[in-house]
């Protein structure tokens, strides 16, 4: 059975795509950053945006069902220059005991202008599929 989780955003629309998609005891949370009603979250501020888009990507998991400790798996992807500190120490204060696999990397930029992190992360469910 495949579930997902919609926001609604035009750009969802536009691309077709869902903010999580569980299917079976897999799920994959989309590429998330700190934007809410139209603005970048922590403008300048890569831990506040990393700490932000985490969260917001831990409730799309937990939507369908993951907890933060079934992530198996993060991404942290940063504009060019973004501090790279700033965003692991973000990902320490979630993660720390849990120890998912990270791959942290720059990118050439985001949509929209002004998001200096997206996040990605996948989980495994331990409770058999709904």
């Amino acid at each position: 059975m495949r579930e997902a989780v919609r926001e609604g955003g035009g750009f969802e629309e536009a691309a077709a795509y869902s903010r999580a998609v569980r299917i079976g005891n897999v799920v994959a949370v989309s590429g998330t950053a700190a934007f809410a009603d139209g603005a970048v979250l922590h403008p300048g501020d890569v831990y506040g945006q990393t700490l932000a888009a985490l969260r917001k990507a831990l409730d799309a998991a937990a939507t369908l069902g993951a907890a933060r400790e079934d992530v198996l798996r993060t991404r942290l992807l940063l504009a060019p220059g973004a501090d790279w500190e700033g965003a692991v120490r973000a990902h320490h204060e979630l993660f720390q005991g849990i120890n998912p696999a990270n791959t942290t990397y720059f990118v050439g930029g985001f949509i929209p202008e002004g998001v200096l992190v997206e996040v990605e992360l996948d989980a495994v469910l331990r409770e058999p599929p709904r």
